[in-house]
């Protein structure tokens, strides 16, 4: 299923981090329970941002799962640099951000064949899967052995830096939790973020993350 335009911007108002910027008619309509945000004593992690360094900077910003390929593409733009530049691994910084639909991507195993999402998200056309595409493996999964490296684990052990946004969590993956587990906003809120990948940087919301990299010296690359 697709999230169209107007699904994902009434479920936008349910952001807290966002709330106070819109007019009160929009405020009004909120749900009861907005999707919680670190308070002061918990405050967003922006440690990556100092990991941002080296010649060649790149933010790819994943706005859908398409078979796990923007995660993919994070992995693959260093390698015309190397043939062409001889760049070292050194030279680089990638910025992966999951956002929209593409936060699926940025969650664990359990959660995908827990809840479906691979069900109700997946590409049209696409067959139905409990398996995260971003996290298959060769050995177990069956899909060719060159992928392996670009899976989003392998990413992030090598160094790869990958946000998730927090309204794109509010908005599908949240509600998700809530239903099938009858838990409160807040609660499916909390056990969402402990189902995203390990290593996966939760941010107020995949715009701030995207624009924050480029802040930070990266060029902006449409990964999805």
């Amino acid at each position: 299923m697709t999230t169209t335009r107007r699904d994902f911007l009434e479920r936008l108002t349910g952001s807290a981090a966002l709330l106070g910027a819109m007019p009160a008619a929009l405020a009004a309509m909120a749900p009861s329970e907005p999707v919680p945000a670190p308070t002061a004593a918990d405050a967003w992690d922006m440690s990556w941002v100092g990991r941002v360094k080296g010649k060649h900077k790149a933010v790819i910003d994943a706005t859908h799962i398409e078979g796990g390929d923007p995660v993919y593409r994070a992995g693959m733009w260093k390698g015309g640099f190397m043939e062409t530049e001889g760049a070292k691994p050194s030279d680089f910084s990638t910025v992966l951000v999951l956002r929209h639909e593409a936060i699926a991507l940025a969650m664990t195993p359990e959660f995908w064949a827990t809840y479906d999402v691979g069900k109700k998200r997946v590409p049209a056309g696409d067959p139905p899967t409990s398996k995260n595409p971003a996290l298959l493996n060769s050995k177990r999964d069956g899909n060719p052995p060159m992928l392996d490296d670009l899976m989003l684990d392998r990413y992030l052990a090598s160094g790869g830096i990958a946000l998730a946004c927090n309204v794109a969590l509010g908005f599908l993956c949240v509600p998700l939790i809530a239903e099938k587990d009858k838990l409160s906003q807040e609660e499916a809120h909390k056990k969402a973020v402990s189902m995203l990948v390990p290593g996966v940087i939760l941010q107020p919301s995949g715009v701030f993350a995207t624009l924050r990299a480029q802040q930070a010296g990266c060029l902006y690359v449409l990964g999805s």
